[in-house]
């Protein structure tokens, strides 16, 4: 027998995991996000913005603050209310990066952030470049210099 309405939204599945923080001297309760709450932290971490040729709109990735706008609204309290607000983000994200980066990949796995949503979201991606990009790095030249 299929699943009801009721008990669709009856349903308790959002998970919650207890992980350790040394560093910080004790653990953390991380709760992974509902529908709604994965929607404004994907909507959060993107921004449109006109095409090269002007003929339409591209989403770009903002990586700034990423991590902690994901932790802030996944950490929460024994009674399950969450620890930070959003406008927490910066204070949270100065934390020890390391730190930082292991509860991120918890409260990712806990919000069902695929694989490729996080490469993506963590500037891993492949299907974001193509051969034709360019660097601002400098490169060398095989040609010798010429000196006036």
């Amino acid at each position: 027998m299929a699943l009801s309405r009721d008990g669709i939204l009856a349903a308790n599945d959002i998970q919650i995991e207890k992980v350790p923080v040394p560093e910080w001297g004790d653990e953390v309760i991380i709760r992974g996000l509902t529908g709604d709450e994965l929607d404004s932290f994907q909507g959060s971490v993107r921004q449109f913005r006109p095409t090269f040729d002007g003929k339409g709109m591209e989403s770009v990735l903002i990586q700034e603050g990423m991590r902690a706008k994901l932790l802030v609204k996944c950490l929460v309290d024994e009674a399950g209310e969450r620890l930070f607000t959003d406008q927490d983000a910066p204070a949270l994200g100065a934390k020890a990066g390391a730190v930082i980066d292991r509860l991120y990949d918890v409260a990712a796995r806990l919000s069902g952030l695929s694989d490729e949503e996080k490469a993506e979201l963590e500037g891993n991606s492949a299907a974001g470049t193509d051969d034709s990009s360019t660097s601002s790095s400098p490169e060398t030249s095989a040609a010798p210099s010429q000196s006036s």
